[in-house]
Formats: structure tokens, sequence, C-alpha cells
């Protein structure tokens, strides 16, 4: 059995199989996905699993070196979106990795997740409680 925090089958193969630069969007329960887009759906119910629980798994698994998020997520749902930049904060601090963090519009947004490897789908029903990451790399 993993001895990492990571146990989701199809969650491992993802983070092991990243490239630099690929990118992984992890989502609320609403974001619409494209139908072209690997979907990792994890969502229970309302609520389960979080966002930020989903983030923090995922950061424990994986190098990134970009963020890319909607600029209405500040707005709508700031104590989501501070504690989003402070797990960045923090993962910058644990790698010694510099990580960029960009903003564009929801709608391209939305657009932008046809470029991603997979979406990660949580039961999370904050509005705008979505992030892209951008793989990095750890050497």
């Amino acid at each position: 059995m993993k001895k990492s925090a990571l146990l989701n089958s199809e969650l491992s193969h993802l983070t092991a199989t990243l490239g630099h630069t690929d990118e992984i969007t992890i989502c609320d329960a609403g974001l619409p996905i494209p139908s072209t887009t690997h979907r990792i759906d994890l969502a229970l119910t309302l609520g389960i699993p979080t966002f930020a629980q989903t983030v923090d798994v995922f950061l424990k698994e994986s190098q990134i070196e970009g963020v890319i998020l909607a600029e209405e997520f500040e707005q709508f749902s700031p104590e989501h979106h501070q504690a989003l930049l402070q797990r960045i904060e923090q993962e910058k601090k644990l790698t010694g990795k510099e990580i960029s963090i960009s903003y564009i519009t929801h709608e391209a947004f939305k657009s932008r997740t046809h470029q991603s490897k997979a979406i990660v789908r949580t039961g999370e029903c904050t509005p705008y409680a979505n992030v892209i990451f951008q793989s990095g790399v750890t050497f």
C-alpha cells in the first residue's frame, strides 16, 4: 500500500505522469468540464472533499511553478482566495522554488481548462474556488 497521503489511483497516476509545464485544474463542483478533458471526479456530496483538502494533497505530491486563478475568485470568495495564496506561499518556502501567480477572467479560465491534462472535481460549493496549476520540476 502507498505510504504517502495520496491514495486515489487516478490522481496518483496523473501526478506520476506530469511533465514540465503540464496544466492541471482543481475545481469546485460547478465548473463546467470539457468532454475532451480527462475528469477525475472526487466529489462525494456537497462540500466533500473540499477544495482546500484537495489542493493540500495535490501539493504534497507535485511540484508546481505556476498558478492561474480567475480574477473573480478574490472578489467573491476572499477567504478561500487568501487561504490558497497562503498555501502557495508555504509551498514556495518548502521547495525554495518561485511560483508565479496570474489572473484571468472566469470566462478565460473556463476556456483555459481545455488545455489541462486533467480536471479534478471536488465537492466544493464556494464560488470561483478553482485553480490551474502548472507543473514544475524538482531539480
